[in-house]
């Protein structure tokens, strides 16, 4: 295990693989922890990072595979995720973190929310990730994502509905110069990983739910898939009282490029309640 400079990042070697990664702050208290979802990177928390940094030590991690691009890795998912993440955690020293992930990032978190117990995570954050099961016309994207003749129209297909109707330019560079840095080889990993964590899981809320130890959880999104959304949550909230929902007004799936300011208000009243 090391670890370098590489641009602006730094660079650790864990699982015989180099994992980038930032610190900004220094506050006591738990740090925030930022992942992103599949074919994305820190980027994605460029309009955050810093406001958030004036009250907690905040540290981004991109997933493997993810700081470059066009660099081909054997098949991962959520478990390995997991794994990189906790072992750049252990090198860090870092004691205690409330982890923060963006849209399908949210398998993962998760998985090492469970794995480091509630005494070193008291609480997570997911943001934009679909809690209802997966419906047909998303389980046909994935699955033309797949597909090395399609993938570049299924990848479209996401675009589109994920930009929906705004002109945001960060959102519109995030897709075209930065998931579409992206090839097909990652693309295609994550959309099996998505639809196999559905076909196990069902949805996130029944992959939350079986947390061995239940914390508070929260998900911030601004485009709900379905109409009766927050009704849903809401049901899923009068049996399980440690999950909560926070809706920010935007037309898009990235609510950390569209309303920076709101998300972070929200992450940061949160984990200052630990």
């Amino acid at each position: 295990m090391g670890t370098k400079e590489l641009n602006q990042l730094q660079t650790i070697t864990v699982n015989d693989h180099e994992i980038t990664y930032d610190i900004h702050g220094d506050a006591a208290g738990p740090a925030v922890l930022l992942v992103s979802g599949w074919c994305q990177d820190y980027r994605l928390f460029n309009y955050i990072v810093e406001p958030l940094a004036k009250k907690h030590k905040v540290i981004r991690i991109n997933w493997r595979g993810h700081s470059q691009p066009e660099r081909p890795v054997a098949d991962f998912g959520p478990s390995e995720q997991a794994d990189d993440v906790i072992a750049v955690l252990d090198a860090l020293g870092i004691d205690q973190v409330v982890p923060v992930s963006t849209s399908h990032g949210g398998w993962a978190n998760i998985e090492l929310t469970e794995r480091l117990g509630i005494e070193r995570v008291p609480r997570t954050i997911v943001i934009d990730w679909i809690m209802i099961e997966a419906g047909e016309a998303f389980i046909k994207d994935l699955q033309e994502i797949q597909d090395p003749e399609q993938w570049m129209a299924g990848r479209q297909s996401l675009f589109d509905h994920w930009l929906g109707v705004s002109t945001n330019r960060a959102v519109i560079d995030h897709l075209d110069k930065e998931m579409a840095s992206f090839g097909f080889d990652m693309w295609a990993r994550s959309c099996r990983v998505i639809e196999s964590a559905y076909k196990k899981w069902g949805s996130p809320l029944q992959r939350m739910s079986a947390l061995k130890q239940k914390r508070p959880i929260i998900h911030i999104y601004s485009q709900a898939p379905v109409v009766g959304y927050e009704n849903m949550q809401d049901s899923f909230i009068a049996e399980n009282p440690w999950f909560g929902y926070r809706f920010i007004q935007g037309e898009t799936h990235f609510p950390t490029l569209e309303s920076p300011e709101a998300v972070v208000k929200e992450i940061s009243e949160f984990v200052s309640a630990v």
